[in-house]
């Protein structure tokens, strides 16, 4: 069977368990550790595929549960896939909507079988198992591909998150049975067990046992404290295979990026950067700033002056403030652009320091800019 995704180590830094890295896959080369834009919707809110390639995106994350809703999977399918439909040449990753499922908690009942839940849309009864989105998947026709599994929330009791893990890995295996095209798309594991190490250990090993050609880590940045967070993936990772892609779920915040490349993580996705940007909020190398803020009203510097984007090198605060104060559409369509450019650039920072031997300093040197305080005792 070809393989279609596979991960090359290309050095690991020498004081943590940080690696630089490439995945491949049938859609182009991707230097890891990195940032995946979310566009759940077969878009990056505001982007077009064009901005994202200026941009140096090589992958992007679709959302299953969204798509399947509308515009559905087969129309997707007819429009070449999500590739064709959204004219995007590079990597997809489609989740299971696993996530959003279990988020809609009345709407919804859990079986072994799978879940039935009602669309948020219209309150039309639909049902998700482990055989039906890998129909989906298939049909959407992404580079990598999620199981379907049960995200529990936290704090959950111990014996609910055994019945849950017993469930989600039961899912991988019929998602690996009813997978149609593992030629073309690489079929990803999702280790679960909330804050117990014991579950996350047997979770781990478990998928490892079914041979996949990568592995997430999903239950986290679900409401715990960052160090549990941190711990749990100190401990987690070094189950998954050395030679896989690793990948953290749902994280896209400076400190978290920095923490899971630290502990081994290679892919990490969030809406964060996009969701943040519509409220007016943008990352800089000095902390976030809200551009709302009366302050901004004649500032006439740039967004970040130590950024080298498009929006930096042409707008000003004070202008990009008046787009959104005048709810003009180009206000959030510039900080949503600096932002993933901000997340990008500084994915590229890290593998370049990882290959300098100097992760740890440029770590430090980031938290001191930014204006980290937190988690410091932990960190170093």
């Amino acid at each position: 069977m070809t393989v279609p995704v596979r991960y090359e180590l290309i050095q690991r830094c020498k004081d943590t368990s940080a690696r630089r890295g490439r995945v491949y896959t049938p859609h182009g080369v991707i230097e890891t550790p990195v940032f995946m834009p979310v566009g759940t919707q077969a878009t990056v809110k505001t982007m077009a595929p064009w901005e994202l390639e200026e941009l140096g995106a090589k992958i992007i994350l679709s959302n299953t549960y969204h798509l399947h809703l509308r515009p559905g999977e087969e129309l997707v399918k007819q429009g070449g896939g999500l590739h064709g439909f959204m004219n995007w040449s590079g990597a997809v990753l489609t989740d299971s909507g696993g996530f959003q499922v279990f988020s809609l908690s009345e709407l919804r009942k859990i079986t072994d079988e799978g879940v039935a839940f009602r669309s948020h849309i219209d309150g039309s009864p639909r049902f998700f198992s482990p055989e039906s989105v890998m129909g989906i998947e298939n049909a959407l026709g992404a580079d990598i591909i999620m199981q379907l599994d049960e995200c529990p929330p936290y704090p959950a009791s111990r014996e609910y998150l055994r019945t849950s893990l017993d469930r989600t890995l039961a899912w991988a295996k019929r998602c690996v049975a009813a997978h149609a095209r593992p030629d073309e798309q690489a079929l990803f594991g999702i280790v679960q067990g909330g804050e117990h190490l014991d579950l996350r250990r047997e979770a781990a090993e478990a998928l490892v046992d079914l041979d996949l050609p990568g592995y997430a880590i999903g239950g986290l940045s679900v409401g715990e404290p960052k160090p549990l967070m941190y711990e749990i993936l100190a401990y987690t990772t070094p189950f998954l295979p050395a030679d896989k892609p690793r990948y953290l779920m749902g994280v896209g915040s400076p400190d978290d990026l920095f923490e899971g490349v630290e502990r081994g993580i290679d892919m990490f996705d969030c809406v964060l950067p996009t969701r943040i940007a519509r409220n007016g909020t943008i990352f800089t190398s000095k902390g976030k700033l809200v551009l709302k803020n009366a302050r901004f009203k004649d500032d006439f510097s740039p967004i970040d002056e130590d950024c080298n984007c498009r929006v930096c090198k042409t707008f000003t605060r004070a202008y990009i403030r008046h787009l959104l104060k005048a709810e003009e559409v180009l206000g959030i369509r510039l900080t949503t652009y600096h932002n993933v450019h901000f997340l990008l650039d500084l994915m590229e920072k890290m593998r370049k320091s990882i290959e300098e031997n100097r992760f740890l300093a440029f770590k430090r040197e980031f938290y001191d800019s930014y204006g980290y305080t937190e988690h410091r005792e932990d960190v170093f």
